[in-house]
């Protein structure tokens, strides 16, 4: 069993402001070298593979949205599971718009070490309630392997810990900072397999709307109607769901294929029942 106090997650907290400030640094021509070479492995090809599921929407072609689907199926499947007291990126922003106790869901063998003052240690219909309560208030779920998890909670690195977070727009780290993320640690935010976006040009009246929720600053206005650039787009969903004119949608061309493409990615992460 790790050894977090409670007190240790006003600590994380406290010093969660350097993880998107080390984000927008790399930008600057001055210490923006030393911040890539010190920062990026940390967030960059085996220690960062994580993808944002549209959960909010409906895509295309079922009338269930299938990612929800992903998400439980991966839950049931699950050697282990807890849930953080607390959101860090929520509680080191104060956030006012969701709660700050609906924090991440760890996943896997490794889960079983995570100290119980800070997370509770839940069975899978526990688990999923926590999905559907966070999914209820609008935040995004994003799974995957981050391995600075282990050093944050203290659990040995075997290869054994999978990351689902519930994510909100205000305040997520990497969607408040994925624009700014160079091209291997952008690259290591894979976009769910066969999603695609499409603007209903009669119905997209330019508002922008869509380019203020885009984390990647992939959507530009052209000729007065919304523009993906599918190179940069991971596929969140966020700007179909904000959209006041219903003008974008989602589909995926293979269920099946989507599934098969992001349990074989995180399965490295999981140990089964």
């Amino acid at each position: 069993m790790s050894k977090r106090p409670a007190w240790w997650l006003v600590i994380l907290a406290k010093i969660w402001p350097i993880t998107w400030l080390s984000a927008r640094a790399t930008q600057s021509k001055i210490i923006g070298p030393i911040v890539k070479k010190t920062m990026l492995p940390f967030f960059s090809k085996k220690n960062l593979n994580i993808t944002y599921l549209p959960i909010n929407i409906t895509v295309a072609p079922s009338s269930t949205p299938i990612p929800l689907l992903i998400v439980e199926a991966i839950i049931k499947r699950s050697a282990h599971r807890v849930i953080i007291k607390r959101c860090t990126c929520r509680d080191a922003k104060k956030c006012r718009e969701h709660p700050i106790d609906y924090g991440c869901l760890l996943m896997g063998e490794g889960a079983k070490e995570i100290d119980v003052r800070v997370a509770d240690h839940v069975t899978i219909n526990e688990a999923i309630a926590h999905l559907h309560k966070c999914i209820e208030e609008g935040l995004i779920p994003m799974v995957g392997r981050v391995k600075i998890d282990n050093l944050i909670w203290g659990v040995k690195d075997t290869g054994k810990l999978l990351t689902m977070c519930f994510c909100c727009r205000c305040c997520c780290t990497i969607l408040n900072s994925g624009k700014y993320l160079p091209a291997g640690a952008a690259a290591s935010i894979v976009r769910l397999q066969g999603i695609t976006i499409t603007v209903n040009r009669n119905a997209c009246i330019g508002c922008g709307t869509c380019i203020d929720e885009c984390f990647m600053d992939a959507i530009r206005i052209i000729d007065g109607t919304a523009v993906h650039n599918d190179a940069i787009c991971k596929g969140c969903g966020r700007c179909a769901y904000v959209c006041p004119h219903n003008a974008t949608s989602l589909s995926i061309s293979n269920v099946d294929a989507a599934v098969t493409e992001i349990y074989s990615r995180i399965a490295q992460y999981m140990q089964y029942e």
